[in-house]
């Protein structure tokens, strides 16, 4: 049986790089390490693995601009070839672009690869460059639809919350790419959020995680008014106790994320009027890796 998933140890990066550059380098007689470049810390990776380990397909998606992404080094091991892999890994991609805020995907397709992509919905645009004086590549793009799982207009409250209200978030562009109940996921403009190392302020990182935390309890207190239908159930939700630790320095793709599983603590306190203390850990992200951890505790005061 084989699993769709992103590489999580050092022999499933060294394999993942390894089917790279059979595929995609190795028969141009290309040096190994030439299958990466600068990007690989800042993307999204997907791959398909047996039960057995080995990898069979690999891709990888980077954000090129605040709502567009890219997909390169898609790779298909010679012997699971016309499997369908390749279709599993790009259907992986483009969903977690969605999930990311992005509207469109592009891509370089080598010629003999651009009918399969056109299969699955990406246009030609334009010739784009001949890769080792021999491979002609082709442009193509592929609008992205919304992800069918995302509450857009309960996201879109939130957000309009805190454009009218914390003036910080709109000269962020801090925005919500994603909720579906179980799963939280905003982000910010990178750009506008740099440090003079060209990385991501630190103050900016702790706005990121502290407003994703808060609309998490706005998001969870909405769900739970309209599950009981109880106008009771309404309250201020204030910050009372938060510790962030910075990992590592976030260049490029970053976005901040809380999970239902990270979340404790009930509504149900509102509705005798006392306060509520909801308990919860975001994380900030730099492309698959933490590069920040927020731990807080959130107060809600009924209102009377």
């Amino acid at each position: 049986m084989n699993t769709l998933r992103s590489p999580k140890t050092v022999d499933e990066w060294t394999q993942y790089y390894q089917l790279r550059w059979q595929i995609l380098r190795k028969p141009w007689e290309q040096e190994q390490g030439s299958e990466q470049d600068e990007y690989e810390q800042q993307a999204i990776h997907k791959m398909v693995i047996t039960d057995q380990g080995e990898i069979l397909a690999v891709g990888r998606l980077e954000k090129t601009d605040k709502f567009q992404g890219k997909i390169r080094f898609m790779a298909v091991s010679e012997t699971a070839q016309g499997r369908g892999l390749g279709q599993q890994v790009i259907n992986a991609l483009e969903q977690q672009a969605s999930q990311l805020g992005m509207k469109e995907i592009t891509l370089n397709a080598r010629e003999d690869a651009v009918g399969f992509y056109q299969k699955y919905g990406y246009k030609k645009v334009k010739f784009s460059h001949i890769l080792f004086d021999e491979i002609k590549h082709y442009t193509m793009v592929k609008t992205l639809s919304g992800h069918p799982l995302h509450k857009t207009e309960l996201a879109q409250t939130l957000q309009d919350i805190w454009h009218k209200t914390i003036p910080l978030s709109k000269a962020m562009e801090l925005k919500i790419s994603y909720y579906d109940g179980k799963k939280l996921m905003t982000f910010c403009d990178a750009d506008f959020n740099q440090n003079l190392h060209h990385t991501m302020f630190a103050g900016s990182i702790y706005t990121l995680a502290t407003l994703t935390g808060w609309g998490w309890v706005y998001l969870a207190l909405q769900a739970k008014q309209q599950e009981h239908k109880q106008d009771n159930l309404r309250g201020d939700i204030v910050l009372a106790e938060a510790n962030i630790k910075y990992h590592a320095p976030i260049k490029g793709l970053a976005y901040g994320q809380v999970v239902q599983n990270d979340v404790s603590g009930q509504f149900d306190n509102l509705l005798e009027g006392k306060k509520v203390r909801i308990k919860l850990v975001a994380h900030v992200y730099c492309g698959e890796k933490i590069a920040a951890t927020f731990k807080a505790s959130y107060v809600v005061l009924p209102k009377n």
